[in-house]
């Protein structure tokens, strides 16, 4: 399956059916009066969050989406049948943006989310409606609303617990293939990684989704290399696990121009917690490990984890770390929802 993260679509709600103009004939009763019954509501155009999509390749084959219309009043009192709503099934993650690419019309976080994008338009009164003592026999009906038509943008941001970040071959997607179910292709050329990959990770009998996405390079936020588009899928991801390749010649460097690169950014990622690892530890010797480790120490101004994924050394440490913030992470967004609900002194122990 091809991955797509961005695409444009077109859309519009149906319109309106008139109203009608009739009235009742029948044997032997001579002045019927007006039945001209109302219209239908035009159809809605919606956007629903479902399960199992992962991108929003479907929508590059398709960009046009119309509601149907309502359908006319009729006779005898009757009114036209409602349009169809068309509703628009995307992944769990999906922001929904206006005609500008900025403005935020949606975010649709979870399963289940629903939005109305484009409202059908109202079905016209028929002329019973415009029976009065002094006009018996109106003769005038309303037409029904227009449709609304508008250009949107459909944006995916992948829900992960956490992200993988470095420069090209860091050894991110060897990390994800050694650790989780993920199969990323591996090579030893820059951008082997062409788009974000998810994997699920197990560890201590618990487990958490991780976003591998392709490397950054210094000047991704100025659009250099794949550029900073793919940044936007580890928005959502409670810890960011920084790798940095063990055999660089510097490590500081490497590691402040991914720092850079985020901070250039924005979005808030550079604030986010932050485990930095030194990758490739099995190509180095004991004093090369050292020399480096204290390096990036004080690059990072915090602890170091060094690790393989080619031998799988010291992946156990970094998958509790990892496990750790996400917990911590988790545990303060409940509690903040319970501060919201007024129950900050609700038992969240776990029960049977």
């Amino acid at each position: 399956m091809k991955f797509l993260d961005l695409t444009k679509v077109f859309i519009r709600s149906g319109s309106g059916g008139g109203g009608a103009v009739a009235f009742r004939r029948e044997k032997y009763i001579e002045f019927g009066g007006p039945n001209g019954g109302d219209g239908g509501r035009g159809g809605d155009v919606v956007a629903e969050a479902v399960d199992g999509l992962n991108t929003l390749i479907d929508f590059r084959y398709q960009q046009h989406f119309f509601a149907k219309n309502g359908q006319g009043g009729m006779g005898k009192q009757r009114t036209g049948a409602d349009g169809a709503s068309i509703v628009l099934k995307v992944p769990a993650g999906t922001e929904i943006l206006d005609e500008d690419e900025e403005t935020v019309i949606a975010d649709l976080a979870n399963v289940g989310d629903r939005v109305v994008l484009a409202h059908g338009g109202n079905g016209g009164f028929g002329n019973l409606h415009f029976k009065t003592s002094t006009n018996q026999a109106p003769r005038r009906a309303n037409p029904g609303q227009p449709g609304v038509e508008r250009t949107i943008w459909l944006r995916l941001k992948l829900i992960a617990d956490a992200g993988l970040l470095g420069l090209p071959n860091a050894g991110k997607s060897t990390f994800l293939a050694a650790t989780s179910n993920a199969r990323p292709k591996i090579a030893d050329y820059p951008f082997t990684t062409l788009h974000p990959n998810l994997g699920v990770v197990g560890i201590d009998n618990a487990e958490y989704v991780v976003a591998d996405i392709p490397g950054l390079i210094e000047g991704a936020h100025e659009g250099r290399g794949i550029g900073d588009r793919f940044l936007s899928h580890v928005e959502r991801c409670a810890v960011l696990l920084h790798l940095v390749d063990g055999t660089s010649e510097d490590v500081a460097a490497d590691y402040r121009t991914i720092i850079g690169e985020l901070e250039a950014y924005g979005a808030g990622l550079s604030t986010k917690p932050r485990i930095t690892a030194l990758n490739k530890i099995d190509a180095l010797d004991d004093e090369e490990r050292a020399e480096r480790i204290a390096a990036l120490e004080e690059a990072s101004g915090g602890r170091v984890w060094p690790m393989s994924g080619v031998t799988r050394e010291g992946l156990t440490p970094v998958l509790r770390a990892v496990r750790s913030e996400i917990d911590a992470r988790r545990a303060a967004e409940r509690a903040a929802v319970l501060r919201e609900n007024g129950d900050e002194n609700e038992d969240t122990s776990w029960k049977p």
